[in-house]
């Protein structure tokens, strides 16, 4: 009997037309990338690039003058981002369903993953501090994303944002490690383990490191979400000026937005995990 069975030179024929179809579309795209440019290209182009200009800080309600009391742009997408951990924490668990919706699964999701990074850094002790650390974490996350869509403000590309939320963590860790240990905490700068004659001086790095933290902790994540943020502008800036070239940069900015929207997930876990050493250096101090 004759066997049946797929011909291989059908599907060979087939992938040919999907390639084909593929590059007509690909070329047809650059074609209206290329069209666009020309048609919608400003009558004169200057190369006006002004990439810190999205970091101002501004009032709601107009003025100048801004005080402590002042609503700010700021002060609005903070808010929002406070709404939006809300809404995915608390409205989008709320049913508890069996069968999770995506909102559901998205926060038992992150609930899982910062529990589990909480009791593998910090240990069985730091988990009484989860509520802290999965607040903080959820902020900043949320922070980062809403500054990525068009026409929003990024709170923390902003070193008094962040800056607040480093000495939060710095001041709590202090005080944990001194009301857990007592004056045992200052072993955290005794390395008992380095020969004798080098202590003192491992001991003066070890404080200055110490206090350097808060500095590091809060300039590494406003300075990435900065300089991400700027590239973005700058990239814009190039489409407007290039006129019919314009696709060009249009293709830079799809690929960095990508690398944005990593970053803004990696600073949030990178502040956060930080956060989680720093407590347990507090909870156990000696070297």
């Amino acid at each position: 009997m004759r066997k049946t069975g797929a011909d291989p030179k059908g599907e060979g024929t087939g992938d040919r037309r999907h390639g084909q179809m593929g590059k007509i579309f690909f070329y047809a795209a650059l074609a209206l990338a290329l069209v666009a440019g020309v048609v919608f290209a400003p009558e004169h182009a200057a190369l006006a690039i002004h990439p810190m200009d999205q970091f101002i800080v501004t009032p709601l309600f107009g003025g100048d003058h801004i005080s402590w009391y002042t609503p700010t742009n700021v002060t609005l997408w903070m808010g929002l981002a406070v709404v939006a951990v809300f809404a995915l924490l608390v409205l989008g668990s709320s049913r508890r369903a069996i069968v999770p919706s995506r909102a559901q699964s998205v926060a038992e999701l992150a609930y899982g993953f910062i529990y589990k990074m909480v009791e593998d850094v910090a240990g069985k002790d730091g988990v009484k501090f989860f509520p802290y650390i999965m607040t903080l974490f959820m902020f900043i996350v949320m922070a980062n994303f809403l500054g990525l869509l068009p026409m929003s403000f990024t709170t923390t590309s902003h070193i008094a944002v962040t800056a607040v939320l480093a000495a939060l963590v710095f001041f709590t860790v202090t005080i944990v490690g001194f009301v857990k240990n007592g004056a045992g905490f200052l072993g955290l700068f005794w390395v008992s383990s380095a020969p004798l004659p080098l202590r003192p001086i491992l001991a003066i790095i070890e404080l200055i490191s110490y206090f350097v933290r808060p500095v590091s902790h809060s300039i590494r994540l406003a300075g990435n979400v900065m300089a991400g943020h700027a590239v973005l502008k700058v990239f814009a800036g190039f489409a407007a000026a290039l006129g019919a070239f314009s696709f060009l940069p249009i293709f830079a900015i799809t690929a960095v937005y990508a690398l944005e929207v990593l970053v803004a997930f990696i600073q949030a876990y990178v502040f956060t995990i930080l956060t989680c050493v720093y407590l347990k250096d507090a909870l156990h101090p000696s070297h």
